[in-house]
């Protein structure tokens, strides 16, 4: 059920936010050194790593308050919130690029199957605005397009994962494997204690947020476009920050473009959670753009990592001023649709 944060002062709501803040940014970079350790000790690519055990714990507060949003009829913000995290966390690879001295972090990570991660994802969030666009049909009580946007959110992970696994040293798995048959590895046993700490601050962090962000009067649609979302991401800033102090570029991109892929199919979740119909027919023109923002910020860095550029402006590649205008100007085009 919904924590009732409502019912609560102002102020104190404010210091559940800042307080579940600093939670979840303390069990994020922890979680960054945790799959750092994984990757080492298993024979794993960086860029899986952060697709698959990062993007997936990193989602785990949005699955709360995506379900918690659908049970209680508010699939609008719902599916704001999963289109907004994205965008928003396309951005953050800006904050990322800011960190890196020297060349532009497209230029560091660039390797064929971490490109091949934002191209696909770009792909899915497409496929969601066609269906939105389309028009939603209801097949067994759900959607059929947030369905197959599920479905090929899965079989994009699985295409992934084996491009992971061709670029992967010869003899890495077997040696991981030796080391791993002696008892559950410290680091493995710290994912499975941050997880459940990420997703409770988490969903107090984003429940925060949405009571404070309906104070100030603004359409519901943009309050899960930009702000529920920014709060649901902070997850990704502090495993984000975690990765790039560590020289770990192509874990921190991974995290960010699987986190996204995993939000996509969320919508499905979504659906599922909401019993007056499919999800997607609550929602119009204002979510087909901002997943075409998405897609439109994720394909930018997939350009970046194609060129690989090195060059910096101001401590910023030029994908990454590239995307921060895009996202400046899809915002103020949201903002007339709210």
């Amino acid at each position: 059920m919904p924590v009732d944060l409502a019912a609560l002062p102002l102020w104190l709501v404010a210091l559940v936010f800042a307080a579940a803040a600093a939670v979840v940014w303390l069990a994020g970079t922890r979680l960054a050194g945790a799959a750092d350790a994984i990757a080492e000790e298993y024979g794993l690519g960086q860029a899986l790593v952060g697709m698959l055990l990062l993007g997936a714990v990193t989602s785990l507060p949005e699955i709360a308050v995506s379900v918690s949003a659908g049970l209680s009829g508010e699939a609008s913000l719902a599916i704001n919130n999963l289109l907004g995290g994205v965008a928003m966390q396309v951005v953050l690879i800006a904050f990322a690029d800011a960190l890196v001295g020297g060349r532009a972090i497209t230029g560091e990570a660039a390797r064929p199957s971490l490109l091949l991660q934002p191209v696909l994802c770009a792909a899915l969030l497409a496929l969601l605005a066609g269906g939105i666009a389309a028009g939603e049909v209801a097949v067994m009580g759900v959607g059929a397009w947030s369905a197959a946007t599920f479905a090929a959110g899965i079989v994009f992970l699985v295409i992934v994962s084996r491009s992971h696994g061709r670029e992967l040293p010869a003899d890495g798995g077997r040696r991981a494997r030796r080391k791993g048959t002696h008892g559950l590895p410290a680091p493995v046993a710290m994912v499975g204690l941050l997880a459940p700490i990420l997703v409770v601050a988490g969903y107090l962090l984003a429940r925060a947020g949405d009571v404070l962000a309906e104070q100030t009067g603004i359409g519901e649609a943009y309050v899960g476009l930009v702000l529920v979302s920014l709060a649901t991401s902070l997850p990704e800033v502090s495993t984000l920050y975690g990765a790039v102090r560590r020289g770990r570029y192509r874990m921190a991109m991974g995290d960010i473009f699987g986190t996204n892929i995993f939000d996509v199919g969320l919508v499905f979740v979504v659906d599922l959670a909401y019993r007056e119909g499919p999800a997607l027919a609550e929602v119009g023109a204002f979510s087909v753009v901002a997943a075409l923002l998405g897609a439109v910020l994720t394909l930018i860095y997939a350009a970046g990592l194609i060129e690989r550029a090195d060059r910096k402006l101001a401590r910023l590649g030029v994908d990454s001023w590239a995307v921060l205008a895009a996202y400046a100007g899809g915002l103020a085009l949201l903002w007339t649709l709210r």
